[in-house]
């Protein structure tokens, strides 16, 4: 499938604590969305904490999902409801246009 501009599609990145990948692809799901990618990271704040002299980083995974805008709206205010900063989630989410799409699978093709 080749997606140009004119399809108005979105990256949609949710990073999250570690663990709850699960239950985050469930909400993106009911939510419109036909799947994501998850990536492991770690984050690092402006406070470092030790731990016998180790510092501590914070474990977080990504998960990336390609998707029409109106999906994207709905699956960030799902996001900031069900999962967002003030839960045990930690989840944030952004959105970045996607100008063109080579090699995604739709149920049409």
């Amino acid at each position: 499938m080749d997606i140009g501009p004119e399809m108005n599609m979105k990256a949609l990145y949710i990073v999250s604590s570690a663990g709850h990948t699960d239950e985050i692809m469930e909400m993106i799901r009911e939510a419109g969305a036909p799947g994501g990618t998850i990536i492991h990271a770690r984050g690092e704040g402006s406070q470092h904490h030790l731990v016998m002299g180790v510092t501590a980083d914070y474990e977080r995974e990504v998960i990336v999902s390609v998707v029409d805008t109106n999906t994207a709206e709905k699956i960030m205010a799902t996001i900031k409801d069900k999962a967002g900063w003030k839960t045990e989630v930690h989840g944030v989410c952004f959105t970045m246009p996607v100008e063109r799409i080579i090699g995604l699978s739709t149920d049409n093709q």
